[in-house]
């Protein structure tokens, strides 16, 4: 394979946030919601230090020949910033995360969240997953073209 044929790499960067959200689906009883989501239930909310909640969504395309890279990691930075940190970060995603007030809070949407905020910014085809780390324990992996229908 010649130096300049495209060679397909994968490319990731992580960030944390922090975040505190309830456990609560509209569509079930107060009793249902506590019995399924248990402490996570709290109509308060909870929070989490979240020093384990990592996001990092991963690329996959072919190595530009020219600059070497899949995508400039600067431009990947600021697309994450602009599509995690600032709608996420420090925030009640219940409360100021319009998404949530209709969708439950929990890890698996939250990838979808991301996925979808970063297909808008970044060139077509070029998001491969998102893994959302919640807890050092619990992971989410999201490749949004894959739907089960019910």
């Amino acid at each position: 394979m010649s130096p300049r044929s495209a060679r397909l790499a994968r490319l990731s960067r992580s960030v944390t946030f922090s975040a505190c959200h309830r456990l609560h689906s509209k569509s079930l009883s107060d009793e249902e919601n506590l019995k399924l989501f248990g402490k996570c239930n709290n109509p308060n909310g909870h929070g989490h230090n979240y020093k384990g909640r990592k996001v990092t969504p991963i690329l996959a395309h072919g190595i530009d020949p020219v600059s070497g890279m899949v995508m400039n990691l600067t431009d990947l930075k600021e697309y994450m910033q602009e599509a995690i940190m600032e709608p996420l970060d420090h925030k009640n995603l219940d409360k100021d995360v319009p998404y949530f007030s209709e969708v439950v809070s929990t890890t698996e949407n939250v990838a979808v969240f991301i996925w979808d905020s970063l297909q808008k910014l970044l060139p077509q085809g070029i998001l491969y997953k998102v893994e959302v780390h919640e807890t050092e324990q619990n992971v989410v992996v999201y490749k949004g073209e894959q739907t089960i229908v019910k």
